[in-house]
């Protein structure tokens, strides 16, 4: 008998998450050199790691015999005085997503219910289905999330909302009023999320932290992936008030963020020029993205983050032929957008090429 008949339904069932195409396995499939790929697809830091965070993860080698700091004391202390709260707010996950996971092991089971827009990120929707949770879809016009409709959505069994600001792939966001008027609402058995994996591109970012300042139920998630460049650290982390995060604490594995990591974010942290060039870089490349597919007659969603979505028809067969000419896109068929792709800011060297590539697909193509 087939092992599937004993394993939870609702793993069974699963669609796993599919992470961008990486540059080697893209080199090896199509006999193309890594250094001619340009992988716009995963929405990195095309500057690459902070270079402090650099120099402390080789210091951090030398020590590499020896297990990390299982509490991230350092790590911990550093963020929370960044933003003004106490080391108790602040758990670290591998990467970001652990948190989500931390969340959704402590609060979610298959009488409990999580809520989202309807365009974001997949990977809530996953972990929904993981603890076999009814996930709640909210639609979201624009591409915006409709946090009014997101409220109405609410009912006793829910425990989740996940508020993507700004959103992944949409790169929308919601303003402070919105934001503000949805709390109020959000009832005592329930636990808003604000995932703000791109929070430092924004301008005018609004204010999550003060829901955790008073103590609300409320969760800010944050990562080193990417304004910091160290995706390949996996390090996030999530902020929340005492209660909410000692419970997440209990949920984590030990030594679940590795020493390296713990070093490299750590410097990171401290490295604003690196930040800034950053932000400069990916603020040219959006106004680039932008103009263009405008001057092109393309549909696209206006962004706050370090990525653009634009419809081009085809999404499946746009990523193909680019990925053929070594330009890796992320196509948004598993978002229900079979027309769309998603196109992370590169340099302008990076974004002028697939532009120029993207012309020669679209014309030559019919897409």
């Amino acid at each position: 008998m087939a092992v599937e008949n004993f394993a939870n339904r609702f793993v069974c069932d699963l669609v796993a998450y599919e992470p961008g195409k990486p540059i080697d396995e893209t080199a090896r499939e199509l006999g193309l050199r890594p250094e001619d790929i340009i992988k716009l697809a995963s929405n990195e830091n095309p500057l690459g790691p902070s270079p402090k965070a650099k120099e402390a993860m080789r210091l951090a080698l030398e020590d590499a015999h020896i297990y990390p700091d299982g509490g991230g004391y350092r790590l911990r202390t550093a963020i929370a005085e960044k933003f003004g709260l106490g080391r108790e707010n602040v758990i670290l996950g591998n990467g970001s997503n652990e948190i989500i996971e931390l969340l959704c092991h402590s609060f979610l089971h298959p009488q409990a219910e999580l809520i989202a827009a309807e365009h974001a990120f997949v990977v809530y929707k996953l972990m929904a289905t993981l603890f076999g949770a009814k996930y709640v879809k909210v639609a979201d016009p624009g591409f915006v999330h409709d946090l009014d409709a997101m409220a109405d959505a609410i009912t006793p069994n829910t425990r989740l909302v996940f508020i993507a600001n700004p959103n992944n792939p949409t790169g929308t966001m919601v303003g402070q009023e919105a934001l503000d008027r949805f709390m109020d609402r959000l009832p005592e058995h329930a636990i808003a999320v604000f995932d703000e994996a791109y929070y430092e591109f924004l301008d005018d970012a609004p204010d999550t932290l003060k829901y955790v300042r008073e103590g609300r139920n409320a969760c800010v998630l944050r990562t080193c992936s990417k304004i910091h460049g160290l995706a390949a650290l996996r390090v996030g982390y999530g902020l929340a008030p005492k209660g909410l995060a000692d419970i997440l604490q209990k949920a984590r594995q030990p030594f679940n963020v590795n020493a390296i990591a713990q070093a490299g974010a750590l410097a990171a942290l401290t490295d604003d020029s690196h930040m800034e060039k950053t932000k400069a870089v990916n603020t040219e490349g959006l106004a680039f993205y932008h103009q263009a597919f405008r001057d092109r007659g393309l549909e696209f969603v206006p962004s706050v983050a370090n990525f653009v979505l634009v419809k081009v028809g085809d999404g499946d067969g746009l990523f193909r032929k680019m990925l053929q000419r070594g330009i890796i896109l992320r196509a948004m068929s598993s978002y229900m957008l079979p027309e769309w792709v998603r196109i992370s800011v590169g340099t302008m060297e990076q974004n002028r090429r697939c532009m120029e590539v993207m012309d020669e697909v679209l014309s030559g193509a019919g897409i």
